[in-house]
């Protein structure tokens, strides 16, 4: 079978995406939502349920005219193995086809270790919830990794991650086709944790301008425009914890720049003053702390701003006051529709995001603001397994592969990517 024409994949795509989200579940539907003729649904669900992506289910109730059979997506056909990896530790997940998580699990695991002992880690975790769900690496469609560090998408390559040694330009891709045969994607995991929201249903409003900002031990932003990823050219818009908003040239980021966001404001930041408070007396929260675990750690520093402690609040308000003014400006600059706050030290209380909001609307026109909301992430440890879903399936579905599931596709029901004529290997870029 010649591979189709864009249009005639375009076509497909199409029906495939209305019969996933469950806007049309019949022929009929199909027809009236893109206004193709009776035989060319026909032809094009046949072909759809022939590549294994469709199967038909019960008969609809009649409305006066001749019973149409349902149609449904096989979103329990294979699975996607997913990951989103952090400083200190990642989470791994197992989901469907639908981007539900149906098995996930968190580790601890510094970054800074290296890829090779990292990726096997994550490997044997991916492989433990995949034998505990009853499956084996033939049920993989796709694998989804999230990165804490630039990654250049076309490539799924670490760029000279700051708090990455030994990442940069590591083969993630080729390592985990050879592990898993099968196709896969990697991003930064503030672009899955964005996207996992953006997908998510429930947001207030319009969500289509999204602005996603994780506040843990790094600051990043993932965009969404018109509903849509915004990676920029080369896959690293967003990343606001290197933007500077200081001169002051005596604290150096792990980038190793100066007056970075992150650098005074972030986790590793907040650690780093709560440490020199403690040693210098100015807390006694935060010296009885650092005196019974030998160290000072954000979490710490938060617990101490909740408990009272007039110096842990004067460091998170800071902090607060300074990542606002950079959310600010993207308000300005960008004006989104929502701006989501997640990551550790986005949870760390009331006062602290209140110093981001009052920060935003102070310093943001307003009339980008009138209409403007900043709440927290809804999605907890699962957001990035979700998103790292959605990126893989994507990519699946997308024009620019699904060529291959049509000109390879087998008639017996059982998608052509589970065999062995090569066709993970043609859907995966080199």
């Amino acid at each position: 079978m010649d591979e189709p024409s864009p249009e005639l994949l375009e076509s497909y795509t199409r029906l495939l995406d209305l019969v996933r989200s469950g806007v049309a579940d019949t022929r009929p539907a199909l027809s009236q939502r893109t206004g193709l003729g009776r035989t060319a649904i026909t032809q094009r669900t046949t072909t759809l349920l022939d590549a294994g992506l469709l199967e038909e289910g019960d008969l609809n109730p009649s409305t006066g005219g001749r019973q149409a059979r349902t149609l449904r997506f096989r979103k329990d056909a294979g699975r996607i193995l997913t990951a989103e990896l952090g400083a200190t530790g990642f989470t791994a997940g197992v989901t469907d086809l639908m981007g539900t998580v149906l098995a996930m699990t968190h580790k601890d695991c510094d970054i800074a270790q290296g890829p090779d002992p990292v990726l096997a880690e994550v490997e044997s975790a991916l492989d433990a919830l995949l034998t505990d769900l009853g499956g084996d690496t033939s049920d993989v469609w796709g694998v989804g990794l999230g990165l804490p560090g630039p990654v250049e998408f076309a490539t799924a390559r670490p760029s000279e991650p700051p708090i990455m040694p030994g990442w940069n330009n590591y083969p993630v891709r080729q390592r985990l086709v050879a592990r898993y045969d099968a196709p896969v994607w990697v991003d930064n995991e503030v672009n899955l944790l964005c996207l996992g929201e953006l997908r998510t249903p429930g947001l207030p409003g319009e969500p289509g301008d999204l602005l996603y900002v994780k506040i843990g031990t790094g600051i990043g932003a993932g965009i969404s425009h018109g509903g849509q990823l915004h990676r920029g050219a080369q896959g690293c818009a967003g990343d606001i914890g290197h933007a500077a908003v200081s001169d002051d040239n005596s604290v150096v980021c792990r980038c190793g720049k100066t007056g970075c966001l992150e650098a005074v404001a972030g986790g590793a930041a907040l650690a780093r003053d709560g440490e020199r408070l403690a040693r210098s007396g100015e807390s006694p929260a935060l010296a009885a702390v650092l005196s019974a675990k030998g160290t000072v750690t954000a979490a710490d520093v938060t617990a101490a701003a909740s408990a009272g402690d007039h110096h842990a609040v004067q460091l998170m308000v800071s902090a607060g006051r300074r990542i606002g003014a950079m959310l600010a400006t993207m308000v300005n600059f960008y004006n989104p529709s929502t701006i989501l706050l997640g990551g550790k030290i986005a949870g760390a209380g009331d006062l602290f995001l209140a110093t981001i909001r009052e920060t935003i609307y102070r310093r943001s026109l307003p009339l980008s603001t009138r209409e403007l909301r900043i709440e927290k992430a809804r999605l907890g440890e699962e957001g990035g397994l979700v998103g790292a879903a959605y990126m893989v399936l994507d990519e699946l579905f997308s024009v620019r592969h699904f060529g291959k599931w049509l000109h390879e596709g087998s008639p017996s029901g059982v998608p052509a990517m589970h065999g062995s004529n090569g066709f993970r290997a043609g859907l995966t870029p080199a």
